[in-house]
């Protein structure tokens, strides 16, 4: 083989190894993802008390150490001063299990009285989502899913 031949061949492997090793990092440095969320919200019925119920999956490539949830009216102080990470510190956390390689299933479930369910805004609410990697990456979505108080 000649000298011209070997340089070529062995400056591709160097370039397809830094991208490699790149995309390796690049991809373990990505927030994790939150997908298909959905919330179910009963009210309290004669003697049979309310529930929110939340669903949603949850990947990150170096694991998911915690998920976070807070429902939130959307006519609260929430809709006008931007829900913040930092106001997710202190929410309960949904109980998650494994449903993928990467991927957890995250399920939070509340029970409403019929005195907080009588105290509880009308109308539209959302349901916000912490997720927190292994690695610590973050990501907040303050609208992961909806439901109605009626």
């Amino acid at each position: 083989m000649s000298r011209r031949v070997v340089l070529s061949v062995t400056a591709g492997v160097v370039v397809l190894a830094g991208t490699g090793a790149f995309a390796v990092a690049y991809a373990g440095d990505q927030a994790p993802s939150v997908a298909h969320s959905a919330a179910r919200y009963a009210a309290p019925d004669g003697d049979r008390g309310g529930s929110l119920t939340f669903t949603t999956d949850v990947t990150a490539s170096s694991g998911v150490k915690d998920v976070k949830v807070l429902a939130w009216p959307a006519n609260s102080a929430f809709a006008k001063k931007r829900l913040t990470a930092n106001d997710m510190a202190t929410t309960e956390s949904a109980l998650c299990k494994p449903a993928g390689e990467d991927t957890v299933r995250c399920t939070y479930t509340a029970t409403v009285s019929r005195v907080e369910a009588d105290a509880s805004p009308r109308g539209l609410w959302h349901v916000a989502v912490l997720a927190t990697a292994e690695d610590g990456g973050t990501t907040l979505d303050t609208k992961a899913a909806g439901f109605t108080v009626v």
